[in-house]
């Protein structure tokens, strides 16, 4: 028995739904390892900045402009790494990494305002990082192993911080400098910048 042959229409069709099918169970590949490196640098530019800072209030506004630079600096860098690529950034499996990215942050931003009322700004760095490790861990679980080995060394870099909270800002160069940089050479090397 003769099936009659797939029209083109159908066929276009089929590819679709193979693709996108595929984009829905294939890891989370755009993170930028050159993007993460750059960010890393500005960490450090930024511990650098903040050691030398008399007041509480100027230390933590120099880790949020950095934080926000180094969102700017990702979203940028995902954004040119998919395109290259050729892949959208906005497929599924970049929303589950976002749905599982952005929970901890949110909690950190609502951790920060809450310590730095209360006059605990020794505290932010470690919750910081406890927090953004988390972050990567539980976005990067669909991504190539070495992004939730990331989100651990912060973690654990966050612990340590905790522990001992005069070296919170020298913690943080470390790590959101050190492991970006680490890390983020490691991602571009084996994954396509």
């Amino acid at each position: 028995m003769q099936h009659p042959a797939p029209t083109h229409g159908r066929a276009l069709e089929d590819l679709r739904f193979i693709r996108e099918t595929m984009e829905r169970s294939a890891a989370f590949t755009a993170v930028p390892g050159w993007g993460q490196t750059i960010i890393g640098a500005t960490a450090l530019v930024a511990a650098l900045i903040a050691a030398r800072q008399t007041q509480a209030s100027a230390w933590v506004g120099i880790w949020l402009g950095e934080a926000w630079l180094a969102l700017a600096i990702a979203i940028l860098a995902m954004y040119r790494k998919s395109e290259r690529a050729g892949l959208p950034l906005l497929s599924g499996p970049a929303r589950k990494f976002a749905l599982g990215f952005l929970p901890p942050l949110a909690a950190g931003m609502v951790m920060t305002l809450l310590l730095y009322r209360a006059g605990l700004t020794h505290s932010l760095p470690g919750t910081w990082a406890l927090l953004y490790g988390a972050a990567v861990v539980s976005g990067g679980a669909l991504s190539a192993a070495i992004v939730p080995a990331m989100g651990v060394c912060f973690m654990t870099s966050g612990v340590l911080a905790l522990l001992a909270p005069a070296w919170g800002n020298w913690i943080m160069a470390a790590s959101f400098g050190g492991l970006h940089i680490g890390f983020g050479i490691a991602i571009a090397r084996r994954y396509g910048g």
